[in-house]
């Protein structure tokens, strides 16, 4: 008989100080935990670590001590342990350059504290952006069993009796005052109602669009994507969040069990259902490349010409997220999907996708979820789109589009940089007219850097003052879920990285062709190849520190703008 393998280690004995001796080291472990009033009763039951990523100057996640209380009880009535730890909390728009820029280093971060820390299981608890990609890429890569909890969406305000809230209203109002529709009272009055109470963003902007994939992959307990911040359920949500952690422990119920390929293909169908956020294709993309699994662009627009957009809220459509909530959330969504999903996919609860759905509460009237029949908008959310600009891809969110725009020829009107923007685009004497093609470059992964939320490039002010109120707009840059227009975003290769895209000159000729999912500029390949090589030398830079780890290692678009070293060989491609 061969001898029985020795148990992995538990609670405090896992992921021991290295001091030679691992019995001293659990020894002086329990000396200092004690000092904090723990028995040795209470140090051999499950440890379930949480994740904590409030900061003073996040306000999406003001909400965060009391979920980590109701999070503690839930252990606590488990039978756990529950030992909150800090990671970096990052906030949209309190983050220089930009929070993308720090998206990875958080999920480093993360992963790094679940592995140094003894936890049996781990809540992930997160809200903002790029929190919730980089917490599920930190847990991929630890693969210690995970449970998501986010902070929930804030409430809707109220400007002189009109419904409004962060962001895709803070767009629409100051393009308002831009164009001196409003005055700076005014504005100042708006600014006070977009965001009324904590809370992430009200509309399908990223945030919302990654609570709802995070719950579609089963990484989060039903209906637990659409509760907002400051009501009492988001509160019970979370005990019940920590007394299944405790159960996770026990079951061994790691994350490599539940973000399968068929759960990244339900996550990615949602996002279309819904309405998301580009953004979270390239999220998507990172959590799914933790785990070995590539996403195939051309798979991922065949599924978005079959996915109708179900969802109406803003930008796409009209409602808020509280509105998704009361409308029966996530799931009213799927059910409505229905077999373009697999029910099969196991989940955090233990139970698959389909069980999950059938434990809630039957579907009731509601106007917020549209039936396939009669969708928001027919065609999908997104379309992935190639072409002498853009050969390893670029994406438009075509349901947030000016409809008329989608098939379009124009005049180039480039911006060589963020500064050289924000320099030029209210000049009065900026050669551009409304049939005109804007063209941003070098504000991509390596470029800005950080890939900054800079796509959304704002009408010139004199194109604002005729009545324009969208126009093409591409580049190698991001922009926010809230955000809406005409919009190419994603050109890869970047320009800073020797994309196409810093081959356009002022004048030529780009034609956007949404429906032949192509983006080119009307230059022959002789033209562009002598263009490339009149490019002007990068000059040398000395980096130091995390932005020397950034600049050497951060990928393109299509693979989720994660670090090559953080990636394993991708074994598998979905859709």
């Amino acid at each position: 008989m061969s001898p029985r393998q020795p148990l992995p280690p538990t609670g405090m004995r896992k992921n021991l100080a290295n001091y030679g001796d691992a019995e001293f080291s659990v020894f002086l472990r329990k000396a200092f935990i004690k000092a904090l009033g723990y028995t040795d009763d209470a140090l051999e039951r499950p440890i379930i670590g949480i994740v904590d990523t409030n900061s003073g100057y996040n306000a999406c996640h003001s909400n965060i001590p009391d979920l980590i209380e109701a999070a503690k009880r839930g252990v606590l009535l488990a039978g756990g342990i529950p030992i909150p730890f800090p990671v970096i909390s990052i906030q949209e728009s309190f983050a220089n350059p930009t929070s993308m820029y720090l998206r990875n280093l958080m999920a480093i971060d993360t992963e790094e504290m679940i592995r140094a820390q003894p936890m049996d299981a781990v809540i992930l608890l997160g809200g903002c952006d790029k929190t919730v990609p980089a917490l599920l890429m930190g847990a991929a890569s630890a693969n210690v069993p995970a449970i998501m909890l986010v902070t929930g969406p804030m409430l809707a305000g109220s400007w002189r009796g009109e419904r409004v809230g962060a962001c895709t209203d803070c767009r629409r109002f100051w393009g308002r005052y831009r164009t001196g529709d409003l005055s700076e009272g005014q504005i100042n009055e708006v600014n006070g109602e977009l965001a009324p109470t904590i809370g992430t963003c009200g509309v399908m902007g990223t945030a919302s669009t990654m609570a709802l994939a995070a719950e579609a992959m089963g990484m989060m307990l039903p209906g637990g994507a659409t509760i907002p911040a400051v009501m009492a359920e988001r509160r019970r949500l979370a005990e019940q969040t920590g007394a299944r952690a405790v159960a996770m422990a026990g079951e061994k119920l790691t994350p490599d069990q539940i973000m399968t390929p068929a759960a990244f293909k339900n996550a990615l169908r949602i996002i279309l259902a819904a309405g998301g956020s580009t953004n979270a294709l390239i999220h998507l993309t990172a959590v799914a490349g933790r785990m070995g699994i590539g996403i195939d662009l051309a798979g991922f627009d065949r599924m978005g010409r079959e996915t109708p957009v179900l969802v109406d809220l803003k930008p796409t459509g009209q409602g808020y997220m509280e509105d998704l909530h009361r409308a029966g959330g996530l799931t009213a969504i799927m059910r409505e999907l229905g077999n373009m999903l697999d029910f099969e996919c196991p989940t955090v609860t233990g139970r698959t996708l389909g069980q999950n759905i059938a434990g809630m509460a039957p579907a009731w009237p509601q106007e917020v979820i549209k039936p396939t029949a009669s969708p928001v908008y027919p065609a999908g959310a997104m379309a992935v789109l190639r072409g002498n600009l853009a050969p390893n891809g670029a994406l438009i969110k075509q349901a947030a589009a000016r409809q008329s725009l989608l098939q379009h020829k124009g005049r180039a009107v480039v911006f060589d940089t963020l500064a050289d923007l924000a320099a030029r685009i209210d000049s009065e004497d900026l050669d551009v007219q409304a049939e005109d093609i804007l063209v941003l470059r070098n504000a991509g992964p390596k470029g800005a850097p950080g890939m900054p939320e800079a796509g959304y490039i704002p009408i010139p002010r004199k194109l604002l003052r005729a009545g324009v109120t969208d126009m093409v707009r591409i580049s190698d840059a991001r922009m926010s879920g809230t955000a809406f227009g005409t919009i190419v975003l994603h050109i890869s290769p970047e320009a800073a990285d020797g994309g196409p895209l810093a081959l356009v000159h002022n004048g030529d000729m780009i034609t956007l062709d949404t429906a032949g999912r192509r983006i080119d500029v009307d230059v022959s390949a002789a033209e562009l190849q002598s263009r490339q090589i009149a490019l002007p030398t990068r000059p040398a830079t000395t980096r130091r520190g995390y932005e020397k780890i950034y600049f050497e290692t951060v990928t393109q678009a299509e693979r989720g703008c994660d670090f090559d070293f953080c990636i394993p060989e991708i074994t598998q491609y979905i859709p």
